[in-house]
């Protein structure tokens, strides 16, 4: 079975308590001593020989909610996903009311790892619906498109397998002068032992291979009192070559030590190379035998490490933290890098590049299934940028870890338990190919219309206005009215929408989490640079005011198009404008031109029924002395031409 070293390297207390299936008033079966037993290996955290025990009383149709968790998570922490999914699945399906929202959780990573994305989400949604402030529920939300999202980072790497690889479990690379360290188990011989408990004592051990040199190519255990018979895994070294940081279970004296729980923790310690050994081992001061720190990974400047653990103050299974390097080679106090990194599930395998950044592992991200290996910008110890999954082929259906890379060369290496692989964990070799842009950009759109007409306004300009009013990008409008744009979401943004004839308008953009947003803009015409003569309803772009035939009431229509006037004068108090009325041919012209006139009145009274002043209004009737078309007397003209002429005008006179 896959990823069984894996699970123990990232352990942490899980708080499952075991609960008995015997009763007082019944007798105690032979299958209630099984499940006894089944227990007893679960909370050790010996998942192999507890699942064994778990499926003979299933056969025999022993059932229990309690049975089910224990042997869904009992295959879900060896990566047994297949048949995690089929427990998990019997347990939402016969005891919904005993399902918390961490099985449905589980259940919907065991489909995702099978690619059942479909069933998966439907989990998901489960999960989300049955908890209101789990960190992992909230980035779902927010991420509903995370598939397309890997898409786009995906295909930016060619992989290939680690030409070290043996038929057991290698992962945890780390660069070392010409090569690599690594952690295996295949001169131990104990892999078929470790397959029956999570407790084996001999087992891990970290090797080198000087991978850019073919003449040393040889793979070497490391020597001095570096390995033991417990776990070797992830280390890093210092540029100098001289100081190791690895990680390994909690071992003092030549024997290992237990917490109160019976649980061997995981250590950080040290070593230093004297005369080409490796001596000195010490155990890092912010250790505890109460809870696991492990998978050191220290900055650039060697001045911080990061590291995983489940200390006190830790949001989910394990996260990541960082801490300080005094001068002095002392350790300022863990920091706990936040819920924007961390999560209720594994966030782990930290490793941080000379530009600062953060590659690590989660299962409590969207992703792929399993592991999925994230990057994320880091500054001064700080969250800067998105958390971005880097996508295919390093990232797969399964768990991906232990990703290192060197951004001078391009090259890196991963680990991962996918299929194909040779032995339980492999590790693979990368090329970098196209850089993952990490930068939070946030994407803005929206469309840009004419406050009062509601008319798009097409080659409007959009500009991104930072603080300190330094245009950084622009664009226009399309032929819809609509635009998009990026702005940088570290810092705070003005978005403005300007074009002739109108009054600029902007939006204020805090700093953001780079979720898109839309903007639209409503612009409003800058009366005040009209001029006198001019119609306020071409600068509003109102509809044309129509009349009825031999009619001056107000049409419906005509109300709301008269509206955005009154709206404009009160907007500007002293505009002063003059209603100009006209009408059609038809009729005798002494007729028309006093029906005009009533028709100016009548658009006259109602602005003042509305709000507007007597003083501030004029109205004039034309007749039909002013047409727009050939329909003067005598004319033959359809009806729809006539209504042309049947209209109104708002002459601005001051």
């Amino acid at each position: 079975m896959k990823k069984k070293i894996l699970s123990l390297i990232i352990i942490f207390a899980l708080l499952i308590g075991a609960i008995g299936y015997a009763q007082k008033d019944k007798p105690v079966t032979k299958e209630d001593k099984q499940v006894t037993k089944g227990n007893e290996k679960y909370d050790n955290y010996s998942f192999s020989p507890a699942i064994d025990i778990y499926k003979k009383v299933l056969e025999k149709g022993y059932v229990s909610a309690d049975l089910l968790k224990k042997l869904g998570n009992s295959y879900y922490f060896n990566a047994n996903y297949e048949d995690a999914a089929k427990i998990y699945k019997r347990l939402v399906d016969e005891y919904p009311s005993d399902v918390t929202p961490a099985y449905y959780f589980r259940y919907a990573q065991t489909l995702k790892t099978l690619g059942d994305y479909e069933n998966s989400n439907s989990a998901m949604s489960k999960f989300i619906e049955t908890t209101s402030d789990d960190i992992r529920a909230t980035v779902y939300k927010d991420e509903k498109n995370y598939l397309r999202d890997i898409e786009k980072n995906s295909g930016r790497y060619t992989i290939t397998p680690f030409k070290y690889n043996s038929p057991y479990s290698d992962f945890a690379p780390s660069f070392y002068k010409e090569g690599v360290i690594f952690s295996s188990d295949r001169d131990t011989g104990n892999l078929a032992r470790y397959r029956h408990t999570w407790n084996s004592k001999d087992f891990l051990d970290l090797y080198k291979v000087n991978v850019d040199n073919s003449s040393t190519d040889l793979v070497t255990k490391l020597g001095g009192e570096l390995n033991t018979r417990l776990h070797e895994s992830t280390s890093t070294t210092t540029k100098d070559n001289n100081t190791i940081y690895f990680t390994r279970n909690n071992f003092k004296d030549g024997k290992y030590v237990k917490d109160e729980n019976g649980v061997i923790r995981l250590k950080i310690f040290t070593a230093t190379l004297t005369n080409g050994i490796w001596s000195n081992i010490q155990e890092l001061p912010f250790n505890s035998d109460s809870f696991s720190v492990a998978h050191p990974a220290l900055s650039s400047d060697e001045k911080t490490m990061y590291f995983a653990s489940d200390m006190p103050g830790t949001f989910g299974e394990s996260d990541i933290f960082r801490i300080t390097i005094n001068e002095d080679g002392s350790f300022g106090t863990p920091v706990n890098l936040g819920n924007t990194i961390n999560t209720e599930a594994r966030e782990t395998f930290p490793f941080i590049t000379g530009n600062e950044i953060l590659y690590f592992s989660s299962d409590g991200h969207p992703g792929l299934g399993g592991l999925d290996i994230f990057a994320t910008k880091i500054a001064n110890g700080e969250l800067d940028g998105i958390i971005a999954n880097i996508g295919e082929p390093v990232n797969s259906k399964v768990d991906d870890f232990t990703f290192i890379f060197n951004e001078e060369s391009k090259k890196g290496y991963f680990a991962s338990n996918r299929p194909q692989g040779q032995g339980a964990d492999d590790i693979y070799s990368f090329v970098e190919t196209t850089p993952l842009v990490l930068e939070c950009v946030q994407q803005i759109t929206g469309t840009v219309r004419d406050k009062i007409s509601n008319q798009v306004l097409v080659g409007a300009t959009i500009k991104v206005i930072d603080e300190n009013n330094e245009e950084i990008a622009s664009t226009i409008t399309d032929s819809a009215g609509d635009y998009e744009i990026s702005v940088d979401c570290n810092q705070v943004n003005f978005v403005r929408a300007l074009t002739q004839g109108y009054v600029p308008s902007e939006e204020y953009l805090e700093k953001s989490d780079a979720k898109p947003k839309i903007i639209d803009f409503y612009l409003e015409r800058d009366i005040v640079t009209a001029g006198y003569g001019d119609d306020l309803a071409k600068l509003l772009q109102l509809s044309t005011i129509y009349f009825d035939f031999d009619r001056f009431e107000i049409r419906p229509d005509a109300e709301i198009e008269i509206q955005k006037v009154i709206v404009a004068m009160e907007k500007y108090p002293s505009l002063k404008i003059k209603t100009n009325s006209h009408t059609d041919s038809k009729g005798k012209d002494s007729y028309n031109l006093w029906l005009s006139k009533q028709r100016a009145k009548s658009t006259m009274k109602y602005m003042v029924s509305k709000g507007i002043s007597a003083g501030r209004l004029k109205s004039e009737g034309f007749g039909e002395t002013k047409l727009v078309n050939k329909c003067s007397n005598g004319v033959r003209c359809s009806r729809e031409e006539h209504q042309l002429n049947r209209r109104s005008e708002f002459i601005i006179l001051e």
